[in-house]
């Protein structure tokens, strides 16, 4: 068997996780008489962390260094709080972990959500399922820069190439590319498919079993 182990990201990949960040970054606005966003306009924030999203979400008169951190934090203590409210699983993941656990796939997860965040959610949704979950410990570290995957797969014990990589988005491809893992584009996240042939995907998949192909 070539591949080993999966790298997988974690919003857009494993769970949607859009209403619980449409929602405190809405709420934040909403308290700072800012105007607020659809759920639709909020999914193509997501991918580059949530300082990036806050950002992006602030109006154009407020995009200082000073507003965007203090929107920042208090989006962070908003979605500490409820970050498992309505976040959930994509159809389909549950039974792919268990089939690549049950072939002694080692599993791990490597998010731009913020290191505690990601461990929130990833530990409460996928109790024993990964053996590292990972998120963005500091900016110079963020995706695509590979370190963070490189990282990963040296703790595992095995080979860049021994890994596949499996994202919704550029910055995934991205980031795979950049570390010299197998690029798997997903379908039912936050990103078009255009975007991750754009960016290089060497698979392209419709649902999380279709992964198994690859195997």
């Amino acid at each position: 068997m070539k591949f080993k182990a999966v790298l997988f990201d974690l919003d857009g990949t494993l769970v949607n996780s859009l209403i619980d960040i449409a929602d405190s970054i809405n709420k934040v606005l909403q308290e700072r008489n800012f105007p607020t966003h659809s759920y639709e306009v909020i999914n193509d924030f997501i991918g580059s962390g949530l300082r990036n999203l806050v950002t992006k979400a602030l109006p154009e008169t407020h995009k200082d260094e000073s507003s965007i951190e203090s929107t920042f934090q208090a989006m962070m203590v908003n979605y500490r709080e409820n970050c498992t409210n309505k976040t959930i699983a994509y159809d389909g993941i549950m039974e792919l972990l268990d089939e690549l656990r049950s072939r002694n796939i080692k599993l791990a997860v490597l998010s731009n959500k913020a290191d505690e965040l990601t461990k929130k959610i990833g530990l409460s949704l996928f109790p024993d399922y990964f053996e590292i979950v990972m998120g963005l410990k500091s900016e110079a570290t963020k995706k695509p820069n590979p370190s963070a995957a490189i990282e990963i797969s040296n703790t595992l014990g095995f080979s860049v190439e021994e890994f596949l990589y499996v994202g919704d988005s550029g910055i995934d491809i991205q980031t795979a590319k950049n570390a010299n893992m197998y690029a798997v584009g997903v379908l039912w996240g936050y990103r078009p498919k255009e975007e991750l042939l754009a960016e290089g995907a060497q698979s392209i998949i419709n649902h999380p079993l279709e992964l198994l192909e690859l195997l």
